[in-house]
């Protein structure tokens, strides 16, 4: 079947705006996006810019807009369309264009990194490995699918009004480590994650969530973090009381 892909492209360096170029490409029903794309590219036009690496939705570099819909280019299959013979193609929303459908991805990085997305435990590691409880693994076995695809952040509509808002992928990355008992910095997590730049900034949407191409429940992980600060507050609060009814 011949398939029509509206792409947007964009080149900062001698561009002056955006605009969208045109393409046919003779596809199967089973072709990937990806698939399509990658014939644009080697029969049409070797100048489009597009990730990938392994096409597999392992490494999650090929996230983008597929007809006004954050996907996987190489999980979508023709097929999975309505429009199954016209396709609109454009880069990740929020991020800067790097060129066409690269963006610039170092602001989700980095908001990945202020989490401190690694164990903290001061203590000297045991002779074999620190024991992790089954129950406990499988409470935090979701966040552990995350591939950093940035779907989810480009997805949520609150980092359009709050640049400084870590984001759904860096909030699951912190549910991972704020509820592992082997990691000791629990409370210094907590306090860091307790403001509308952390998870006090999803308003519950559930859009990241729509958007995960694995599967994720990111929106009630992120729950999950609310629901302990609240039950931080109330033990520091029934304290406080404690030490005023005790005139300490």
């Amino acid at each position: 079947m011949k398939c029509k892909f509206i792409i947007y492209r964009f080149d900062p360096a001698k561009d002056t705006a955006p605009h969208f170029d045109e393409y046919e490409v003779e596809a199967e029903p089973s072709d990937k996006i990806l698939d399509c794309l990658n014939k644009i590219r080697w029969e049409h036009d070797p100048t489009l810019a597009y990730r990938f690496s392994c096409a597999h939705g392992i490494c999650g570099s090929d996230a983008l807009m597929i007809n006004g819909r954050v996907e996987l280019a190489c999980q979508k299959l023709v097929m999975d369309f309505k429009t199954a013979n016209n396709f609109v193609i454009e880069p990740l929303p929020f991020f800067n264009v790097v060129k066409d459908l690269v963006v610039d991805l170092k602001p989700f990085f980095n908001k990945h990194r202020r989490i401190k997305p690694y164990l903290i435990n001061p203590d000297a590691p045991p002779d074999k490995e620190r024991l992790q409880d089954r129950q406990i693994q499988e409470f935090i076995e979701p966040a552990l699918r995350c591939i950093l695809c940035a779907s989810c952040t480009a997805s949520c509509p609150i980092n359009r009004v709050n640049e400084n808002y870590a984001g759904p992928a860096a909030l699951l990355r912190a549910f991972r480590y704020v509820f592992d008992p082997r990691d000791t910095a629990t409370d210094e997590r907590i306090e860091s994650l307790n403001s509308e730049d952390g998870a006090w900034g999803c308003r519950t949407m559930w859009w990241c969530t729509d958007v995960c191409p694995k599967g994720i429940p990111v929106t009630k992980c992120i729950g999950q973090i609310k629901r302990l600060i609240k039950e931080k507050d109330k033990l520091k609060n029934a304290l406080g009381e404690y030490m005023e009814d005790k005139n300490v």
